[in-house]
């Protein structure tokens, strides 16, 4: 996944490419990470390196609306246990080995991805503004680039957001510069551009959303976004050894919202949603979370590192692991990234399969896309 600057990065010459070099991170001992949960302790989202300031000012401001946040509404309830974290197929990629045994302490979930007409109750009662809709400054570019970086002076910093397209089919290899656009004005209000807007949209997961958003909304709701290994955990519904939230049978259009056809030339629809589609549109999972396949990305609290399980070589089971205290991505050295569960409306066996419970994706946090949203989690006890 391409992060939001991905236009301004392109303008620069792919520095990026030219980064590679830079030497791994040492590695992580997850074993060692105290047992707290998702917010505080050393590998708390809030105080990890990488994030834009300003952006996460607005984050620590807002406050939890004391309404919403003593609904229990919409939500379900994970009860915890133990479970082997990781890949658990020949689809798996480098990223989701070894597999590793992992306690999770029980949780509520929002049963569905967080829906239109959910952010925009939200909206309406904090007046917030997105990433996508946001100004973008010289300042937050630099913040993000090799130290020495100049930019162009005529340099475009319009609000945008990066818009799926179908490109022409073609005798080479393609990459995902040939089905993002930028465009200007597209936001989660205007999910395809300014000539779209949410009308008959209103049950269908919100997008373009970036993890700073995401977190914000689940502040004032009184929730918070899940760990990675929550996400998983959930995701399986208390089975083991599911290759999806189902369990082992194939994807199928009876099952999730995915890609039908060549990608990303040929999408034959036979779901019937040619993009996104109305969250409960399929079966949930056998706790009863649905679309924990396809539809959008997912956002998680941690950071993404592509060796994080590696540091999991253990029999010793981690309790309620936080993820890496840092971020890295070999494709992408220098761009820190947060973790995406689920699979999207994109995905195809024939390029990503991120409808596998094992799946792991990654994006930077101020990215908003049109294939990426939410779900909230909350701590508590089980209702008597």
């Amino acid at each position: 996944m391409k992060h939001r600057l991905l236009a301004i990065l392109l303008l620069m010459s792919c520095w990026a490419c030219q980064e590679n070099k830079e030497a791994p991170a040492e590695r992580l001992d997850i074993t060692k990470m105290d047992p707290v949960h998702c917010y505080t302790g050393e590998a708390s989202p809030y105080t990890a390196v990488g994030l834009i300031p300003a952006y996460l000012q607005e984050v620590e401001a807002m406050k939890a609306d004391p309404v919403q946040a003593q609904s229990m509404s919409g939500m379900v309830w994970v009860e915890g246990g133990n479970y082997l974290m990781g890949g658990d197929n020949e689809q798996a990629r480098e990223d989701e080995y070894p597999e590793h045994p992992a306690t999770i302490d029980g949780f509520w979930m929002d049963e569905t991805e967080v829906t239109n007409a959910q952010f925009r109750e939200f909206v309406d009662a904090t007046k917030y503004i997105t990433t996508a809709e946001k100004e973008i400054t010289r300042e937050d570019i630099l913040a993000q680039l090799p130290e020495g970086t100049v930019l162009p002076e005529d340099l475009d910093l319009s609000p945008f957001s990066l818009v799926f397209h179908s490109p022409p089919p073609a005798d080479r290899a393609y990459s995902p510069q040939d089905w993002w656009s930028v465009v200007k004005g597209a936001s989660w209000q205007h999910p395809q551009g300014p000539e779209t807007d949410l009308t008959g949209r209103e049950d269908q997961p919100v997008v373009h959303i970036s993890w700073y958003d995401a977190m914000a909304y689940c502040k004032w709701k009184g929730k918070r976004l899940p760990t990675e290994a929550e996400w998983e955990y959930a995701s399986r519904g208390g089975k083991e050894g599911g290759i999806y939230p189902w369990g082992s049978e194939p994807v199928s259009t009876q099952m999730a919202n995915y890609w039908q056809g060549d990608f990303p030339t040929n999408h034959v629809v036979e779901d019937g949603f040619e993009r996104l589609a109305p969250v409960k549109s399929f079966p949930p999972n056998p706790i009863g979370l649905y679309d924990m396949a396809g539809n959008v990305w997912e956002w998680c609290a941690d950071w993404y590192r592509h060796d994080y399980y590696q540091a999991a070589k253990t029999t010793r089971t981690v309790q309620n692991p936080l993820g890496p205290t840092d971020s890295f991505d070999p494709m992408e050295p220098s761009v820190p990234k947060k973790v995406v569960r689920g699979g999207s409306f994109l995905c195809n066996d024939s390029y990503c399969s991120g409808y596998r419970v094992a799946a792991r994706m990654k994006s930077s946090p101020d990215t908003g896309l049109e294939h990426t949203g939410c779900r909230c989690v909350r701590d508590g006890k089980e209702k008597s």
